[in-house]
């Protein structure tokens, strides 16, 4: 007995949770099968037939993450070679290079591409030994060529130190490379294997010579954990695990890292799932995501404080030169307020930039919320009706930060007007001396006390305005000597005559606020201390 029933659409929703019209027409049954039977068997098969044409990329959501990041990506993010003395490029470096020792989960000094180091006896030299299984994305291995050209190449922050105390790279081997210092320099390692500069973070040597400097920013190859597969500066860049990582095959298969430089936008975007993690919220909208079900809150406390420069100081004509206008200035900012205005009390207000677990590091309290102390120190130095400050520069993008300061510097007399500008604009100008009044400074890279006032505060430091000639003459001698005892009470007076001086104007350390949305399982938050940003890459996962 057979028979036949009427063609009839279903809808079968795929994996990508597209609907798609489905045609079933059963054929004859076989005595002793039912009618339900014949139906869920060509259900089967059209489901079947569904799922081995579905593009590949259908799939991608389930082993793909994606960021919404606070800045706008800038292309020589890609190149170690220019990195700046802040941690935010080392949130993509992490993923596509890699460096010869790095800050790590297990300490500030991991051994990565390298192996293993040794310092001489005579503390004049370092030498590596690179791991056998180290390589490039394009499968070549990582060489000793490769670090002294990487070496050679680099001219970030700091840059101009680390070549004046290292006076020869040797290739000793395919795997083995020795640094060669002019004298003795106990910093060396803090510089070169942390986040202090990017002087350690290898390139390979044959692909940037037949592509060049430029072709490498367009299409770099790295050692690290994931390949580039697309960017876009400005807008997005798009990253695929690279399997022969050394340490481990990542287990999120692609990362998409999206600018989305307005806080609410990525607010939206994590609450409607477009992203799984993003970063830097404050205020009112890190308080609704706190609400939002399924979101969580990460707040790593950095290695970084927020801070005020003022460059104008080392001009005798300006009122910044007294320091009871310096002083007048810390008193006018209520830090506690700021804090939980803008991190939900997070952060932890500081007297210094130098970070409290940093070696040698001086713990500073910072000067009172006092205005009425602060328009008397102003009407002392001369100014009993305050004076125009001049256009103040907020860290891109902490422009509400840069308006609360604003208006307590305003309360007791000192005028200024913001001028927000776009991350990169702000970096170069910054460097080459063009920003004048005030500026809001925030970093949060690795290193000790001495790594830190570097660029900020010496006459090399490629940030410093000017630099006070006894803290000149104490970093010169604590560089030299290598008795830890001796060396940090150098760097403990260079701390002491920074805050007697009123350098600068310390707000808080920061606590750097994420939402992380529900699919993700380990989302790389305080894996590394003191480090803002999500890693490292090969460990994290998103639940299954």
């Amino acid at each position: 007995m057979c028979f036949s029933r009427p063609s009839r659409e279903r809808r079968i929703r795929t994996p990508n949770h597209r609907v798609g019209l489905i045609s079933i027409a059963p054929g004859p049954t076989v005595r002793g099968m039912s009618l339900t039977h014949v139906r869920k068997t060509w259900m089967l098969v059209a489901l079947l037939v569904v799922l081995l044409v579905t593009p590949a990329r259908a799939f991608a959501a389930d082993l793909e993450m994606r960021y919404g990041l606070h800045v706008t990506l800038a292309a020589r993010w890609l190149d170690p070679a220019e990195t700046e003395a802040f941690s935010t490029p080392f949130m993509v470096l992490y993923a596509v290079h890699d460096a010869l020792v790095k800050p790590m989960p297990g300490g500030m000094q991991t051994p990565s591409l390298a192996e293993s180091w040794q310092e001489a006896r005579d503390h004049l030299s370092y030498t590596f030994t690179l791991r056998r299984n180290a390589k490039f994305h394009d499968g070549s291995p990582v060489t000793a060529e490769d670090v002294k050209f990487s070496f050679e190449r680099y001219k970030g922050a700091s840059a101009t130190l680390l070549k004046e105390k290292v006076s020869d790279v040797q290739v000793l081997g395919p795997s083995q490379v020795r640094f060669v210092l002019r004298d003795p320099w106990p910093d060396f390692m803090l510089f070169y294997g942390t986040t202090a500069s990017g002087a350690g973070w290898i390139v390979p040597r044959k692909y940037v010579e037949k592509v060049g400097e430029d072709g490498f920013k367009k299409a770099p190859i790295g050692a690290g954990p994931y390949r580039v597969v697309s960017s876009t500066p400005g807008v997005e860049l798009v990253l695929e695990a690279f399997d022969g990582y050394w340490r481990k095959a990542p287990s999120i298969k692609r990362l998409v890292m999206r600018t989305m430089t307005e806080e609410t936008t990525r607010a939206a975007a994590l609450k409607r799932g477009e992203v799984d993690l993003a970063y830097l919220f404050a205020g009112p909208v890190a308080e609704e995501l706190r609400r939002t079900p399924g979101v969580k809150l990460e707040a790593p406390l950095l290695t970084g404080a927020f801070w005020l420069e003022l460059p104008e100081q080392w001009d005798p004509k300006s009122p910044w030169h007294d320091r009871r206008v310096r002083l007048a200035a810390s008193h006018a900012i209520d830090r506690k307020a700021i804090n939980q205005a803008e991190t939900l009390g997070f952060s932890r207000l500081t007297g210094s930039i130098v970070p409290r677990i940093f070696q040698f590091a001086v713990t500073v309290e910072p000067p009172a919320y006092d205005p009425a102390r602060a328009k008397k120190l102003l009407a002392e130095a001369g100014y009993p009706n305050g004076f125009d400050a001049g256009e103040f520069y907020p860290f891109p993008p902490y422009n509400s930060m840069g308006e609360a300061i604003i208006g307590y510097l305003q309360a007791v007399g000192i005028k200024s007007r913001m001028r927000v500008m776009e991350r990169a604009a702000y970096f170069t100008a910054w460097r080459e001396k063009k920003l004048h009044g005030i500026i809001l400074v925030i970093t949060s890279v690795m290193g000790n006390a001495a790594t830190r006032l570097e660029p900020y505060a010496t006459k090399g430091g490629i940030y410093a305005y000017g630099s006070l000639p006894e803290i000149d003459d104490l970093f010169a001698r604590q560089a030299r000597e290598v008795d830890t005892k001796k060396r940090e009470a150098l760097v403990h007076q260079m701390q002491k005559a920074m805050t007697e001086h009123v350098l600068n104007v310390p707000i808080y350390d920061l606590a750097f606020i994420w939402g992380v949305g529900p699919r993700v399982e380990v989302s790389g938050a305080n894996a590394i201390p003191g480090f803002p940003y999500s890693a490292p890459f090969e460990d994290l996962k998103l639940k299954p």
